[in-house]
Order: C-alpha cells, then sequence, then structure tokens
C-alpha cells in the first residue's frame, strides 16, 4: 500500500479521535456541538454549488475538524501529526466555503482596504489645508496622520501651524525624517502661522486672532491653493472662520454639521445633520439641511434616490414639538428629494432612511451617545463572558469579531463630520483626534472634493425655495 493511500485512512481517523476526545471533555464540549451545528449549515450551503451528496457531506466534515482544530489550538494541547490533519481540513473549507458562506464577514474586514484602493485608482490628487494646531493633542497626532494619509491617499497637504513647534515635535515623535522626505517630494508643504483659537475660546476670536491657523488654512481655500480644509479644533472657531473667510452658499440661512452613522449595512451608512452647529433651528434651517444632506448622499455615498427622514418622537405626522410640524408639512411638500416622513431614534441605524435632520442640539446629544456605544457594549459582552479556561476559548472566537463591531461603531473610523452650506469643503475633526481619525477625515475630505460636491452644491440657488 502506497504512502498516500496511508494517508488518506489515516487522516478521517486522526480526526475522529481528535473529535471524540473533546466530546469527552466537559470544559469545551458546548463548543464542539456549536462546531458541528456550522458544519451542518455549511454543508447546506455548500449543496447548491459542490456536486454530489457525497462532496457536500466531505465539505461538511472538513469545516467541522476546522472548527475542532480551532478549539485545539485555543487549548493548546494538539499534537504535530494533528495539527498537521487539521491545517489541511482548514485549507479545504476555507476554499471551498468561505466565499460562499462568510462572504459579508469577509466583505467587513476587507472594506477599507477595498476603499482605499478604489480611491486611489479613480481619483486625482489634491491639495487639502490642515489646521495643524487645532485639536486636543495637536500638533503631533495631527501630523502623524497626514503623513499616513499622504502615503495611502491621492492627496497633498498644507499643513498649517507655527513651524518651529512642528519640527520639534516630529523630532520627538520620531516623524522628522519622514517628514522631510514628503516636503522634499512636494506632498507636503509647512506653512506659518499664529497662536491657534482654543477649545474654551469664543468663535467670534477669529476675527482677533487673525493669524490663527484656522484663518490660515482658511484662506488657502479661499485663494485656491487648496480644495478643502481639516481642523480637528474648536468647532464653532471653524463654522465663524469659515463664513468669515470663504463665505455660505446663496440661499442658505445656517451651515450644518453633516456626521455619518454606522448602519446595519455598513456600506450604506446614514447622514445625521445637523448634529451641532445650530442648537436652535427653524423649520426653514431644517428643510435647508434636506436639501444639502440629498446632494452629498447623491454625490459621495453614491445613493441615487436617497431617502430623508425627520428626527422625530413618534412615526405619524401629527407627532412632535411645534418645530417638528412646522418642519414635516415644508419637508412633505418638496418636490426636489424623496421624502421619507418621520424617522424615530431607534429608526437612525436601521438603514431605512439615507438622511436624518434635526435640530443642532438634539444631533449633538445623538452623536455623542453613539460615540459611547462600541466601547459600552464591548465591556458588556467581555463581562458576560464565562470565566475560567471555557471562558478563555470562548473569547479566543469572539475577539476579532467584537474588536470588527466596536470598529463599526468607533466614531474614530469615520473621522470628521462636513460643514454643509458653507462655499467650500470642510471637515470638522474631533477634538480628541488621533492619528486614525485624522486619516479618516482627509478620506472624507478627498472623497467630497472627487465627487464634485461643491459643484451641485452651487446648483441649490436655483431652486425657488431659496430665492423665495
Amino acid at each position: 500500500m502506497g504512502k498516500e493511500s496511508l494517508q488518506k485512512i489515516n487522516k478521517p481517523r486522526a480526526i475522529r479521535r481528535l473529535v471524540i476526545w473533546y466530546k469527552r471533555n466537559s470544559a469545551v464540549t458546548s463548543i464542539v456541538d456549536t462546531a458541528a451545528s456550522s458544519a451542518v449549515t455549511a454543508s447546506n450551503v455548500a449543496g447548491n454549488v459542490v456536486s454530489g451528496a457525497g462532496s457536500v457531506v466531505s465539505t461538511a466534515s472538513n469545516v467541522a475538524s476546522n472548527v475542532a482544530g480551532n478549539v485545539v489550538s485555543s487549548a493548546e494541547s494538539v499534537v504535530n501529526t494533528a495539527s498537521s490533519v487539521v491545517s489541511s481540513a482548514s485549507s479545504i473549507a476555507k476554499n471551498t466555503l468561505q466565499p460562499l458562506v462568510f462572504d459579508p464577514l469577509k466583505r467587513l474586514q476587507n472594506n477599507d482596504n477595498l476603499l482605499d484602493k478604489g480611491q486611489d485608482s479613480q481619483s486625482k490628487r489634491v491639495w487639502i489645508a490642515v489646521d495643524g494646531m487645532g485639536g486636543d493633542y495637536a500638533p503631533g497626532p495631527i501630523l502623524e496622520g497626514c503623513l499616513e494619509a499622504i502615503s495611502r491617499f491621492p492627496i497633498n497637504i498644507k499643513f498649517v501651524g507655527k513651524i518651529e513647534k512642528v519640527k520639534d515635535v516630529a523630532v520627538k515623535t520620531g516623524l522628522a525624517e519622514l517628514l522631510a522626505n514628503e516636503i522634499e517630494n512636494n506632498r507636503l508643504e509647512l506653512v506659518d502661522s499664529g497662536e491657534p483659537i482654543g477649545m474654551n475660546e469664543e468663535a467670534t476670536s477669529v476675527r482677533k486672532k487673525k493669524n490663527a491657523s484656522i484663518n490660515v488654512a482658511m484662506d488657502l481655500v479661499r485663494n485656491n491653493k487648496a480644495e478643502a480644509v481639516y481642523s480637528a479644533g474648536n468647532s464653532g472657531a471653524m463654522m465663524a472662520s469659515a463664513i468669515f473667510r470663504i463665505g455660505r452658499l446663496k440661499g442658505i440661512d445656517r451651515p450644518a454639521i453633516g456626521a455619518l452613522f454606522p448602519t446595519r449595512d455598513q456600506t450604506r451608512p446614514v447622514l445625521v445633520l445637523d448634529v451641532g452647529a445650530n442648537t436652535d433651528c427653524k423649520p426653514s434651517y431644517l428643510h435647508q439641511f434636506a436639501l444639502l444632506g440629498n446632494i452629498y448622499a447623491k454625490d459621495v455615498l453614491q445613493v441615487k434616490k436617497p431617502r430623508i427622514g425627520l428626527l422625530n418622537i413618534g412615526e405619524e405626522e401629527c407627532k412632535g414639538n411645534d418645530l417638528s410640524l412646522k418642519t414635516f408639512e415644508l419637508l412633505s411638500s418638496e418636490k426636489s428629494f424623496d421624502f421619507g416622513g418621520n424617522c424615530e431614534g431607534r429608526d437612525v441605524l436601521s438603514g431605512s432612511f439615507d438622511v436624518v435632520v434635526c435640530d443642532g442640539f438634539t444631533g449633538n446629544i445623538l452623536l455623542k451617545f453613539l460615540e459611547s456605544v462600541g466601547g459600552v457594549l464591548l465591556d458588556i459582552l467581555r463581562s458576560e463572558l464565562p470565566r475560567g479556561r471555557r471562558g478563555k476559548v470562548g473569547s479566543a472566537f469572539l475577539k476579532s469579531n467584537l474588536l470588527r463591531i466596536k470598529k463599526r461603531l468607533d466614531h474614530a473610523e469615520h473621522g470628521g463630520a462636513l460643514l454643509l452650506g458653507v462655499n467650500g469643503i470642510c471637515v470638522i475633526g474631533h477634538g480628541s483626534s488621533k492619528s486614525l481619525s485624522v486619516v479618516s477625515a482627509l478620506r472624507l475630505a478627498h472623497s467630497a472634493v472627487n465627487h464634485g460636491v461643491m459643484d451641485n452644491l452651487n446648483q441649490l440657488q436655483k431652486l425657488q425655495v431659496l430665492n423665495s
């Protein structure tokens, strides 16, 4: 009998021995049961693709051995021969079933990489002005995020700040050489400025500190030396600087801050605006927010017919306060977008709406609440996992999944919010932004530029409602 024939006989026998051993071990019995259940489900899916019932059963067996092998690895008690058998089974199961059964999970893991590659291959390199002194931790993390973004996206950066301080921070953080290389390659330029606007200062400080970093960055956009501006500093100051330096769009009374929230469908986030620019609103403001959000959803989110919702305490049109009732009437009569009615709080993340409008007071509370959900959810799940050996094995299986859930709910993954309604692309970052948030925000800025958002926003002035 040849060596290959002997291996074929020994492999199934070794697998059966592993399964029997672990079924006798009470600490992992429930995990093996789950593996068996997963194998049955996988075999049903594979049956549609793999010809022959015998092949389906073999594939399901491979999936079961794959999961069992993972359990063995977690328990750190697999002998070398058994590890080899499980590894082979794992490869077969992955090649046969993973594209069919686990495609959503695979898409979740690779979403960022696919997005980055798609943008790199289909878009031009653009200049973005960055307020390097804005934010709780500036300029270090801001500079680090900019250097990372330059390598990932087709963008150039005009980094605005006190040059000597920026260079000192670059040396301390080990970024000096990379910074020098990007400057030499003409992909990053340092632009000198005065003192930044403090996080606790009034927004009107932009008029007193004319040489503040946010003002200098905004001037670069006004003078067409940059196509977008990003700041993680004082959001009120950024809004005031944008209004004073580059102006509002004609027909827009109040600019709004629009933030992307995750939904059940990771490929289709919902835009919520306003999330903090205007705490007191009139019905006409919310109507304008809907018009702005509709264009953004079409251009950047690539939704052909965005569904607009009005955040309210009930679905019925008679529900809500005076602002909600009057706004409902305005949105219902608007023919330039698809108004889907009232959106309750539980429906914001459902994916039923592409744009949700509300006043800035309500929107900011909603935003801050969402920012805490990811961390709290992960802590709750951790505390509920059983302790001891069984808990450790279960945690090993769930850890990567829990981290991906947290990532989807992490505001740092979205990085920033667009200030819509001003005559330029402005991205506002969170005050506590680190390098990851900066990278995400710059990706957002580049996407807005690349999709021609400003061209379509400027068309709003032709609407009758904005000229009345």
